[in-house]
């Protein structure tokens, strides 16, 4: 005889509906970034840390934004590609390669409906951090009970991941 689960609980289902309006949220805005200044949401975000930071390198920028840095470079290589942002080897270094926002770039960010970063992030840093580590607690215990879970997705951009309309759900390289 088949094994049936019991039916979820109402916090159960309370908390699969705070996941999805935090789902379709983002995905909404994120829509709205691609929308409005042609780019996606981890573009915008790359876009602005350069700006904050002019010639800042590939690795600090993959760290800020919580992504490997091969992930950084290939979106570096696009926006680089789309004129959104230029390499400039270093003056007393030149190994060292710079990253620099062009006009272009200004001008997408300038049309951005909000952060650039995203909503999640954004929100995130608005938590007071006791609020934040109880949080980080709370997923770590949800992650460790998803079958098939990869940690993998954990350097990706969440613009990336929440805009995979085409029905393919890819499961990154480890």
């Amino acid at each position: 005889m088949p094994q049936t689960n019991p039916p979820p609980s109402i916090l159960t289902l309370e908390v699969l509906q705070q996941f999805r309006i935090i789902y379709g949220s983002m995905r909404q805005y994120f829509r709205e970034v691609e929308e409005r200044c042609g780019i996606s949401g981890a573009q915008a975000w790359a876009l602005q840390e350069v700006e904050r930071s002019p010639g800042i390198r590939i690795g600090t920028l993959a760290e800020r934004m919580g992504i490997h840095q091969s992930t950084c470079s290939l979106l570096v290589d696009k926006l680089t590609h789309d004129d959104l942002l230029e390499k400039r080897r270093g003056q007393s270094d030149r190994r060292s390669i710079g990253l620099y926002i062009t006009e272009r770039g200004r001008t997408a960010l300038r049309t951005l409906p909000g952060p650039a970063e995203g909503l999640l992030p954004d929100a995130l840093s608005r938590l007071p951090e006791v609020a934040l580590k109880t949080l980080q607690i709370n997923l770590s215990e949800l992650t460790r009970q998803l079958p098939g879970r990869s940690d993998a997705f954990a350097g990706m951009p969440l613009a990336d991941l929440l805009n995979n309309d085409d029905g393919r759900h890819e499961r990154p390289a480890r």
